[in-house]
């Protein structure tokens, strides 16, 4: 694997101060983080994207998996910069070939999320990276990293851009493989 980089504390200033943080949404008490306004912000953006560049290009990655919807974006321009493939993480029913699925535990009750079953050609020992926009309880994430396991590939490490402390899901995740966070909250 390559070295372990992560951004300096001025970039991490610049990309957290370009994300907008939403009071009560969607429901009362949250803070919700707003990453467009990142996405919209040309120079934190491409500071986010160089460094996740830098960061993973000697991990002789053959995919980039991204966790619908926010983990599209993050991942789809990683996978491009790196020039490896991009295979979508999506909630359930929205892959239109044979899928396997997972299932996870939400706030009151479960969700699924799915794989193509030939997500990654149908090759075993390729080395996947699992990118996401933001871990708290990192339920949908462990769900995720279970599936891409199912398909007997290997799970270098966990990507996200926001660890948010308060459930601890990077804790429960790194149990399955690495974790990343470019920025603690």
């Amino acid at each position: 694997m390559g070295e372990n980089k992560i951004l300096d504390e001025n970039s991490k200033k610049v990309i957290l101060d370009s994300i907008r943080s939403i009071k009560d949404f969607p429901k009362h008490g949250i803070i919700f983080k707003d990453i467009t306004t990142l996405l919209n912000n040309k120079e934190a953006f491409q500071l986010l994207m160089n460094h996740l560049e830098d960061r993973y290009k000697s991990y002789n990655l053959d995919y980039i998996a991204g966790i619908d919807s926010r983990g599209f974006i993050f991942g789809a321009a990683l996978a491009d910069r790196l020039g490896v493939g991009f295979v979508p993480v999506r909630k359930k029913g929205k892959l239109p070939s044979t899928t396997v699925c997972e299932k996870y535990e939400l706030e009151y009750g479960f969700d699924e999320v799915e794989l193509h079953l030939d997500a990654f050609n149908n090759q075993k020992n390729l080395n996947v990276l699992l990118i996401d926009d933001i871990i708290v309880s990192g339920g949908t994430a462990y769900a995720a990293a279970n599936l891409i396991k199912k398909l007997d590939v290997n799970l270098v490490e966990m990507c996200f851009l926001m660890n948010i402390h308060i459930l601890n899901g990077a804790k429960k995740l790194s149990e399955v493989a690495p974790v990343y966070s470019v920025l603690e909250i």
